[in-house]
């Protein structure tokens, strides 16, 4: 594959057609190359924790990958690492740190673990500047209200920052994952800028639910809406419009590269679903920018 994939004419006259100046991707994977490798051979192996075979599309070098993201007219993206056991966390953040100074697209991102050193770097994070972290409750088998994190949540509560989290049990789930801890959550810090990853599938209507309920949840659209993701965990039909009513709370994710079918696919997903031009383009750009406090760059 070049270094701008061939799907990139697709994706650009996808959002050029809408009237946007791009996308805003908020669910995007850049780590780094140790632990990337390690990640990539949990998908290889289509183990335990995927379930099923599933082929990376996008496994060019990094600068190959920042490079197709660039020509799809992705204007800005996360690294979002995240940490699967103690100890790991100030690693990925020191490196994802580095990586935003290098790459001027790149949204800073960071992590944390239920640990007792996470509120002082949280805290640190946050007063540096950092615009989102992301946590996954099934890879760091923890639940989201661990009492470990109690103080972290009050800095992110006070501070307004993002933070994705993957709570749903896709694609396999375990004792830590669904929406029971991250309502319980909420249920302590209800202004929490939470988003929620692949829509919380497969517990879609419970993470609606939330999104409805609190000001601040929202919801990604990461690989809902595609063929691949629909063979496991199709988004109920019943519930698209619940979904226009929460138009301002949805919001573009992908997780590129670690995706089984061309970028370009995960948009026409989007258009299939008939919700009308306006709602695309919040989805695309408008929510994620004012989810980030101010509208991004054209780059």
């Amino acid at each position: 594959m070049t270094d701008e994939a061939p799907e990139a004419p697709e994706v650009r006259a996808f959002w050029e057609t809408l009237g946007l100046p791009g996308l805003l991707d908020l669910h995007t994977h850049f780590l780094p190359p140790n632990i990337e490798r390690a990640v990539w051979a949990v998908f290889d192996s289509a183990g335990p924790k995927i379930g099923r075979p599933w082929p990376i599309r996008y496994r060019g070098p990094m600068e190959e990958r920042i490079a197709q993201l660039r020509a799809f007219g992705v204007r800005h993206f996360p690294t979002h690492p995240y940490a699967h056991k103690p100890g790991v966390a100030t690693y990925l953040n020191d490196w994802s740190r580095t990586f935003a100074t290098t790459v001027p697209e790149v949204l800073w991102s960071a992590t944390f673990y239920p640990e007792p050193e996470a509120a002082r770097y949280v805290a640190d994070l946050v007063a540096d500047g950092v615009r989102i972290f992301k946590i996954h409750l099934q890879v760091g088998e923890f639940v989201a209200d661990d009492p470990a994190l109690d103080p972290v949540w009050g800095v992110l509560e006070d501070a307004g920052t993002p933070v994705t989290v993957h709570a749903g049990s896709g694609p396999v789930g375990n004792e830590y994952t669904g929406p029971d801890s991250v309502a319980r959550l909420l249920r302590r810090h209800p202004r929490l800028r939470l988003l929620i990853a692949h829509m919380g599938a497969p517990e879609y209507e419970d993470f609606l639910e939330l999104a409805e309920r609190y000001e601040n949840v929202h919801l990604d659209t990461t690989m809902v809406f595609t063929d691949f993701f629909d063979r496991a965990a199709a988004y109920p039909a019943h519930l698209l419009p619940r979904l226009v009513d929460l138009q301002a709370k949805v919001l573009l994710g992908s997780d590129f590269p670690t995706i089984p079918y061309p970028y370009v696919t995960q948009l026409e997903g989007l258009a299939r679903l008939g919700l009308g031009d306006d709602w695309l383009r919040d989805v695309c750009w408008h929510n994620a920018a004012r989810l980030l406090g101010e509208a991004p760059a054209r780059s």
